[in-house]
């Protein structure tokens, strides 16, 4: 067979999927041409590419979603096939069938495979003929409410809403009890109409505790298959995955093989052909279950690199040019464990919203044969509406669990962004914290472990309040005395970095806040001379108790000595549209705190009424009530749509919807009032 290998290729995408794609096609010597809207005119995957074709403005649906205009630019460059990464026009099969009527090759499996799979339901029949394992569910064609309503009163509560054609969590709801039901179908099929043009639902037996392990599959053109081990995505938020590892953890030969060879029954009955990922649910039991299966590259695809020691997208790229699968099922061999954990432009403490902004500051960890870094952002760019916003994926690789997870928190505590709100401080959290350390992983493991992720104890705190005003005090003097060099007079009194006053103790006063809550931290400042050094050593009250520490600060190092225990802790300073605020990396969590300063604003009282406003720019949905309703605190009153997810925004008390100032349909700006409302006692 005389296979000739690509020269030009287009990405079909934008952000690190097509900056990953590129580097690949550099190291094969395959010229790469990208595609931009407006708004990523000057996106680092475009600065990568060969070449770049502007394709529309700003929102997907009319740059990236516009098929005819990629297939269109390849054309014009002389790309002789397209890569679709992941999301977008990846699971398109109308964009995959252009790309054949227009004689490119589309770097994925064949139209025939993706509309099979397209398709939830659908999929679901095509597996139980394969005779690959399904959870319990109703998968049929009518679709009226009271037959999907019906389906789950028969399965008992609670139950999982799903769109036949979606996926990224979009579509998706719990039910956990029948009066969830109407309001919860509703928002899943505008969801899963807004996300995939289809608002077709499952209906499916939620399991309480099953782990997310799905296989990557890999087929050629000849017939071949082979599965290149799983991957444990159980630690989710919003159905969407959080981190994820490889190989999963507690998985036996046995079961590895059972789930290895049930995935390539799924991907044989298909023909399927190039990259594709098979998600299981795995019951506590050693049961597993069929979900879905992803015709494409999927974000998590590097724990999977990091373990075989295979490109994946080389893989890709070699399949769709015509050559054989580069290696057979006996000679693929997992080695070590990685981790990869998808740094977000999120607030953890807020529901994990998106945020928005520019990333004025932006310093990854440095990267090694252990710690490798995909993005496609750099320092300066925004992290905008229209966009998913993820920021980057960290993935960390070495010989065992044990200390790969130790290469995971090590990197997240040398992650520094500044400009907006991220998760990296929820993700060394959750990383450092027991539960994930033992591996007791299941798709509630988030909202299981809550209290210890967002470590919001009160006994944590009164432990690392201390920590945190003694490194305060520690910045404090060092930054005096930077001044004091560049002072006409060093020994000045207004260079003092010791809070002297005349007869009175010297205190450092601070107002701590740490998860919306104020807390005072006051520290007198001891000097002690001896013959040999003079030794500034602290007392530090919080509310119930005082320590003695001393320590030292030594760029983003912080040595400290707290009632004898000396540690270290990496210290981060973030800057953002509300101010400073501090993140402090110790051995087991990240502490975040800012300074409360003096509000010398005016105060003109609480009315006990007022407006709710929007959490960042989106597009109104849906109007739940009706101006002059009465509505109960918890009530939904409306639906935003922003960074791709659904936002329902709910009554804060029981009271009267006033007024509505947005419309479904209209684009509302972060900040802009939505509704105005009265409690009920006003």
């Amino acid at each position: 067979m005389n296979i000739k290998q690509f020269s030009k290729i287009l990405i079909a995408n934008r952000g690190e999927i097509a900056c990953r794609v590129i580097r690949t096609a550099r190291k094969m010597g395959i010229r790469t041409v990208a595609v931009y809207s407006d708004a990523d005119r000057d996106a680092l995957h475009v600065a990568m590419a060969d070449e770049a074709i502007h394709i529309g403005s700003a929102p997907s649906r009319e740059s990236y979603l516009v098929f005819e205009r990629v297939i269109d630019a390849a054309k014009r460059t002389g790309a002789e096939a397209i890569h679709p990464g992941y999301g977008f026009l990846s699971e398109n099969a109308a964009f995959c069938n252009a790309c054949k009527e227009n004689n490119i090759v589309f770097i994925g499996p064949p139209v025939g495979a993706i509309e099979a799979m397209g398709s939830k339901s659908a999929a679901k029949q095509i597996m139980e003929k394969a005779q690959v394992p399904l959870v319990p569910g109703y998968h049929g064609e009518d679709q009226s409410r009271d037959i999907l309503k019906q389906s789950a009163d028969d399965m008992g509560y609670p139950v999982l809403l799903k769109a036949a054609a979606g996926g990224g969590g979009k579509g998706m709801r719990q039910v956990w009890k029948e009066s969830e039901f109407d309001e919860a179908l509703a928002a899943a099929k505008r969801e899963a109409m807004n996300g995939f043009g289809d608002d077709h639902m499952l209906v499916e037996k939620y399991l309480t505790q099953p782990r997310h392990v799905e296989i990557q599959v890999f087929c050629d053109q000849q017939g071949n298959g082979v599965y290149l081990f799983e991957r444990d995505c159980s630690v989710q938020r919003r159905h969407q995955k959080v981190i994820e590892e490889a190989p999963a953890p507690g998985m036996t030969e046995e079961l590895r093989a059972a789930m290895g060879d049930a995935a390539l029954r799924a991907a044989q009955a298909i023909d399927y052909v190039g990259a594709g990922t098979v998600e299981f649910l795995l019951d506590v039991d050693g049961s597993f279950y069929f979900m879905e299966m992803n015709t494409r590259l999927q974000v998590e695809h590097p724990v999977t690199e990091m373990i075989s020691g295979q490109d994946l997208v080389e893989w890709q790229l070699r399949v769709a040019a015509g050559e054989p699968l580069p290696l057979t099922q006996e000679q693929l061999k997992i080695n070590g464990h990685a981790f990869e954990a998808r740094i977000y432009a999120e607030d953890p403490d807020n529901d994990f919203l998106p945020v928005t902004g520019t990333l004025s500051y932006l310093q990854p960890p440095a990267t090694s044969e252990h710690v490798r870094v995909d993005t496609g952002v750099l320092q300066g760019d925004e992290v905008s509406v229209f966009y998913d916003p993820m920021i980057a994926k960290l993935i960390v690789w070495d010989e065992n669990r044990e200390k790969a997870l130790q290469r995971l928190t090590k990197a997240l505590s040398e992650y520094r962004i500044s400009g907006m709100t991220t998760n990296i401080d929820f993700l060394y959290n959750l990383a450092s914290s027991a539960p994930f350390r033992e591996a007791q992983l299941d798709t509630g493991f988030i909202e299981k472990h809550h209290s210890v992720i967002f470590h919001d104890a009160p006994q944590d705190i009164e432990q690392e309040l201390p920590l945190a005003g003694l490194y305060l005090v520690l910045k404090q003097a060092q930054t005096a005395q930077q001044l004091a060099l560049h002072s006409v007079d060093a020994t000045s009194p207004w260079n003092a970095t010791n809070s002297w006053r005349v007869n009175e103790p010297h205190l450092h006063n601070f107002r701590l806040r740490f998860h919306d809550t104020e807390y005072p931290v006051v520290i007198e400042e001891h000097t002690l001379h001896s013959n040999a050094a003079t030794t500034i050593r602290y007392s530090i009250s919080t509310a119930d108790k005082t320590v003695t520490a001393e320590g030292r600060l030594e760029n983003d190092t912080l040595s400290a000595n707290i009632d004898g225990y000396q540690f270290k802790a990496n210290v981060a300073e973030h800057q953002d549209v509300q101010g400073i605020s501090y993140s402090l990396y110790t051995q087991d969590s990240a502490l975040n705190f800012s300074v409360v300063t003096a509000d010398l604003g005016d105060f003109d009282g609480d009315t006990g009424s007022g407006g709710l406003t929007a959490p960042m720019n989106g597009t109104m949905v849906t109007l739940l009530v009706e101006a002059g309703s009465s509505v109960k605190k918890g009530d939904a009153l409306l639906v935003m749509e922003a960074m791709k997810m659904e936002h329902t925004i709910r009554a804060p008390a029981d009271g009267v919807v006033e007024e509505f100032f947005f419309q479904a349909g209209e684009l509302v700006d972060g900040g802009a009032e939505l509704v105005k409302f009265a409690t009920e006692d006003a």
